[in-house]
């Protein structure tokens, strides 16, 4: 796999969750890493111990300030756009804030981006800009009625990208993250994920609450498979794969029921009275697709993406992780 080395990179929202991950693996490689971040949703702790490297840089500030984008884009070679308000719910109850950060910051991240003529612009879209199309696997290029602000924000990303790559001197991926899941993903909140919140409530000998009948599927995306995408993205040579949209997933089927039992699964090895919880249904939320699953097929043709991490291999590799951290 190619991997991006001896480089400047900015991560936005750097201290989040993906972000974090990428600016570890970055600095791994041999990269100087910017992270810029203001801390709406990151977490301080997911970037501490990078912040005596001196290849690494913290930026405390706002994609919503042009300002703080120009600072930050200064001297790099890629720009990882990982910094949203993400939740669907989230973006329903504060459309407004959802469309500050997501469509505005997004604008000024990748205006400053274009004028200070990085090498690539790999941003971060999201499986819900499917909306209620019925066509299973996913493809790119068939979409469907948007269902919530948060899916109308990261289309306005794909078409913002698209317009400013004609225009613009710069070259933009978009990469459509499907149910992203790790270690460094907060378990704790109204607008927490699936997996994490299910882990937390298990862990604590909770009912973990499940939105409608179980029987609705995911396609769980491991974040190194994540990490190895963003990567690729931000490699690829072919002028076939710059300014294109991509799925990223494992490309697998997971119902919230099947999930729920693998995950009871592996936490009995750690507490066994874990296996006598049983979960708490309840309405189903506004906003929510009820299947999603992904076709990689062009991910695969034109980045070389080769997902690595089966919903079993990724789920144990998390849980031994919360299970240090929350213990």
């Amino acid at each position: 796999m190619q991997k991006i080395i001896n480089s400047q990179v900015l991560v936005t929202g750097g201290a989040g969750f993906i972000g974090s991950n990428l600016c570890e693996t970055l600095l791994a490689q041999g990269n100087e890493v910017v992270c810029l971040d203001n801390f709406a949703t990151g977490k301080k702790e997911n970037i501490v111990h990078l912040l005596d490297n001196k290849h690494f840089r913290l930026i405390e500030g706002d994609i919503c300030s042009s300002e703080d984008c120009k600072k930050a884009v200064q001297q790099i070679d890629y720009v990882l756009h990982q910094a949203a308000l993400g939740s669907v719910p989230r973006s329903i109850k504060n459309p407004m804030a959802t469309n500050e950060v997501n469509v505005g910051g997004f604008v000024n991240i990748l205006h400053a981006s274009a004028e200070a003529k990085v090498k690539r612009f790999v941003y971060a879209s999201s499986s819900s800009v499917y909306g209620d199309y019925p066509h299973l696997p996913k493809i790119e290029h068939l979409t469907g009625n948007l269902l919530s602000p948060y899916a109308v924000s990261k289309y306005a990303n794909e078409l913002y990208a698209q317009v400013f790559s004609t225009l613009y001197p710069i070259q933009c991926i978009g990469l459509r993250y499907f149910n992203v899941y790790g270690k460094n993903q907060h378990p704790e909140g109204e607008y927490s994920a699936v997996i994490p919140r299910f882990i937390r409530q298990l862990i604590r000998n909770e009912s973990p609450v499940m939105f409608g009948n179980g029987e609705q599927s995911r396609d769980f995306t491991y974040i190194e498979d994540v990490i190895q995408a963003n990567q690729l993205a931000a490699l690829a040579s072919s002028e076939k794969a710059v300014n294109q949209v991509y799925n990223v997933a494992y490309s697998g089927r997971t119902s919230l029921n099947e999930l729920y039992k693998l995950l009871v699964e592996l936490l009995a090895n750690f507490d066994e009275k874990i296996t006598r919880i049983v979960p708490t249904y309840a309405a189903t939320r506004a906003g929510d697709v009820k299947h999603s699953f992904a076709s990689i097929e062009k991910a695969r043709e034109l980045l070389g993406y080769q997902p690595t991490h089966s919903i079993a291999q990724g789920l144990k590799n998390t849980i031994d992780w919360y299970w240090q951290v929350l213990k």
